[in-house]
């Protein structure tokens, strides 16, 4: 049965914008992954899913094409990221069953909770090689098409291409780096690589016309790595300015976004969308709690320097 069109897309998009182009996506099987991918062949695209387990790989892609009646996607599994050559054979399968790759999504990645002190060196270089260099061979495995695609669908921005947009790479990243987080060593490092990759991409071949770009997910509720990595929503979403987990809808709707014609000029970004998460790490802790003091009315008593007298602006 077809997932409900709400949980992983807003009704914002145009239907069709996406037709005759395919998605590359590795670690496509995963919550947040699957549900880029799934916008995007509901809104026209057909798509291929790269995962290690072949199952569920497999039941996920059948899973994804309920998104639209017509729709075409491929689950590759058996696939590991750390293969430059199993995932060049993927791209190549792609290309020549679907016809192109006009867009990807490096999305594959692992992560745990571990002490510096606990973490071994075999544990680190896991991350690193699955996040870092996955998402390096990801880009070379699929680096000739995204550049033929580039070049079909280059616009000027001063008017809609015929043949929409192509040639653009997403890369899943996050915000563990920004401000410093425990118990995550080996995912910030990877994830601030990732980072700096996306700008050279960038860099080096925009000037063929494509655009490579991050998302930074904050706390987005039912997926792996909230289950994995965090207690409960209740307390760590009193420090995230909007007040709640996201949803796996609004990450995919930011892919809408960069790989549409609205995301023409945006290249070498990195889009965060956390509702504000990373900006309060530094008040959520002390006498004045996050937000409840904001929201309390109370008075800030007990230290210097207080402004007394109310302002007239």
């Amino acid at each position: 049965m077809p997932m409900e069109k709400y949980k992983y897309m807003s009704n914002v998009w145009k239907d069709g914008i996406f037709d005759n182009k395919v998605v590359f996506c590795t670690g496509g099987a995963g919550s947040i992954c699957s549900a880029q991918v799934r916008a995007m062949v509901h809104l026209g695209a057909n798509a291929a899913i790269i995962g290690r387990s072949v199952e569920k790989t497999e039941k996920m892609a059948r899973d994804i094409e309920t998104a639209r009646k017509g729709s075409r996607v491929l689950g590759l599994g058996g696939v590991d990221v750390r293969d430059p050559e199993a995932l060049a054979k993927a791209a190549e399968r792609t290309a020549k069953e679907l016809g192109s790759i006009d867009f990807v999504i490096a999305g594959a990645a692992g992560n745990f909770l571990a002490t510096i002190d606990q973490l071994s060196p075999n544990a680190m270089k896991s991350v690193i090689d699955i996040d870092v260099l996955g998402s390096y061979n990801t880009v070379k495995a699929t680096l000739p098409y995204l550049v033929e695609s580039a070049k079909k669908h280059k616009t000027d921005g001063r008017a809609p291409h015929p043949h929409g947009t192509g040639g653009r790479i997403i890369f899943v990243s996050a915000t563990l780096h920004y401000s410093g987080t425990a118990l995550q060593t080996h995912a910030s490092v990877a994830k601030a690589g990732i980072d700096a990759m996306s700008v050279a991409v960038a860099i080096e071949q925009g000037p063929k016309g494509i655009t490579s770009n991050v998302i930074a997910p904050g706390p987005i509720r039912d997926t792996e790595g909230i289950a994995r990595l965090a207690k409960g929503e209740s307390e760590t979403a009193k420090a995230i300015p909007s007040g709640r987990y996201g949803t796996v809808k609004e990450i995919a709707d930011a892919t809408i976004y960069l790989f549409s014609d609205a995301g023409n000029y945006v290249n070498g970004d990195i889009i965060v969308v956390d509702g504000g998460h990373w900006h309060t790490s530094g008040v959520k802790n002390g006498p004045f709690q996050y937000p409840d003091f904001l929201l309390s009315g109370e008075a800030v008593t007990g230290v210097k320097g207080l402004k007394t007298k109310k302002s007239k602006l």
